[in-house]
């Protein structure tokens, strides 16, 4: 019993950790003004054409998106100060929109810069056509994550039966080592996650 409780005090925050890093980094750069949603909604405004940022909301929600975007087109033309607030408000409008659809809640535009840098590098290769090197960068961080987790539990085992407490360490170096091992394997099996696809199949 001891061990198991043991284990579930390990496995929680890693579990945390790897849910923050893998869905709410990923999910963060929508509400950055250096975002791709905020970027097409500039761009959809400059031309007058709110066809590029449908794809960013579920299709149940495109009507309430045209309606903010031909009321924006209505007032920005009046001054500068009214086509600032105009455009902000239909900014504010489609991101508190699409992360709805997402499941999440919208808290304000995020200044730009506040994009993570793993974000900003897999937008950069989508630019470019070209993902060979960012995979081969976060493959190679992986591969060094799971050897040096696997060297910790290794080196521990042969300790763990010298007492209680080595035991004890061994068993928090091998949990660490197992349930990355099981994070990394069941993200490349399934990707994003459930929720996430499911309210992305209107959109496109």
């Amino acid at each position: 019993m001891k061990v198991s409780q043991h284990i579930i005090r390990i496995s929680v925050p890693s579990l945390l950790a790897f849910t923050v890093l893998f869905s709410g980094l990923a999910r963060a750069h929508c509400d950055s003004m250096d975002g791709p949603v905020v970027k097409d909604a500039q761009a959809a405004l400059a031309a007058k054409n709110v066809d590029s940022v449908l794809k960013w909301i579920r299709a149940e929600d495109e009507d309430a998106i045209r309606k903010a975007f031909d009321m924006t087109l209505a007032v920005r033309g009046e001054s500068e100060k009214a086509r600032d607030i105009a455009d902000r408000y239909f900014i504010e409008t489609l991101v508190r929109v699409h992360r709805a659809g997402e499941g999440e809640g919208f808290t304000g535009i995020k200044p730009a810069g506040s994009t993570d840098p793993a974000i900003v590098a897999t937008d950069r290769a989508l630019d470019e056509g070209d993902i060979d090197r960012l995979a081969d960068e976060y493959a190679a961080k992986v591969r060094e994550a799971i050897k040096h987790r696997f060297a910790e539990a290794h080196k521990k085992r042969q300790t763990a039966d010298k007492s209680v407490e080595q035991g004890r360490q061994y068993v928090e170096a091998y949990v660490q080592l197992t349930h990355f091992v099981e994070h990394v394997s069941h993200l490349v099996a399934h990707g994003a996650s459930h929720e996430h696809r499911e309210s992305q199949n209107g959109s496109h």
